[in-house]
């Protein structure tokens, strides 16, 4: 099989390159960490088109229960139909509602599997899943069936890292932390998503952003994608980009600066800092 190096769409770090393919190597889950919008979904997505295999998705919430990644029975369904006389009551596979586990287990092909934001769940959730991913199979009780996957899918798994995730799980995992990108590395993926883009724009919109995301006490620092939207506005709005020539977040908020600031309490910060520099002059 071949390996992943990232693609033209995704600029991928050496490490990070290794990292997944270690894990696919190892035939292990590849537990990805990372701020918010440092493309960690849209990692799996990549990995998926480069290898040319099909992405199955399961993005959890905090009402995410692990079962209903293998599978669901609908009893209450059921019930009704009996009641009703329905010839389908039968057989319980009617009633049986294949999860997202299932779909990749069983797939014709090999595919990425992305278990998105692992840490939203239920601190149990992981644990809950170690069998599972483990021995890629499952049985089902109602049936007597055991699902095995056919081909054993390369697992992508994200978090946020807002809960602490159990030991007993990270031993099953290959770890990778995806930095936050230098400054080398940010233009990069900036030429990826605006390859004819200014180079004096660039350059300014880069300076300010360091300068925010470098704002002590900053509650949360802006991210790439928020970067990617806010060079977007800019582009748009020639009067906010030629405001950012020789910008100084110690003398004015950025233009746009909705864009990259996403609480109140951060806005006023930099409302401070510019009246007291100002005051200082």
């Amino acid at each position: 099989m071949s390996t992943f190096s990232g693609s033209d769409r995704y600029i991928a770090t050496g490490e990070l390159q290794r990292a997944v393919n270690a894990a696919i190597t190892l035939q292990r889950p590849l537990l990805v960490k990372g701020e918010p919008g440092t493309g960690k979904t849209l990692l799996a997505e990549e990995i998926a088109a480069a290898l040319g295999m099909p992405l199955v998705q399961w993005h959890i919430k905090s009402t995410t229960r692990a079962q209903q990644g293998l599978y669901e029975y609908d009893a209450v369904s059921r019930l009704r139909d009996s009641q009703l006389g329905d010839d389908r009551v039968h057989d319980i596979r009617h009633y049986i509602r294949p999860g997202k586990l299932w779909e990749a287990f069983t797939a014709e092909q090999r595919v990425v599997l992305l278990i998105d934001e692992i840490d939203k769940a239920d601190i149990e959730f992981p644990n809950d899943l170690l069998v599972e991913l483990d021995r890629m199979a499952f049985h089902v009780y109602e049936t007597g069936e055991t699902i095995e996957a056919v081909q054993r899918p390369v697992v992508i798994i994200t978090s946020n890292n807002e809960k602490e995730l159990p030991d007993a799980f990270l031993r099953r995992c290959f770890f990778h932390y995806i930095q936050f990108p230098d400054a080398e590395t940010l233009q990069a993926i900036v030429d990826v998503h605006f390859p004819d883009l200014e180079s004096r724009l660039v350059r300014d919109a880069l300076q300010v952003f360091f300068q925010v995301r470098e704002v002590p006490g900053l509650k949360k620092r802006p991210s790439t994608s928020e970067l990617i939207d806010w060079l977007k506005l800019l582009v748009s709005d020639r009067l906010a980009a030629d405001a950012l020539k020789d910008g100084d977040i110690r003398q004015a908020l950025p233009p746009l600066y909705g864009a990259l600031l996403k609480n109140e309490q951060d806005v006023h910060l930099l409302e401070r800092l510019a009246f007291m520099s100002r005051r200082e002059r």
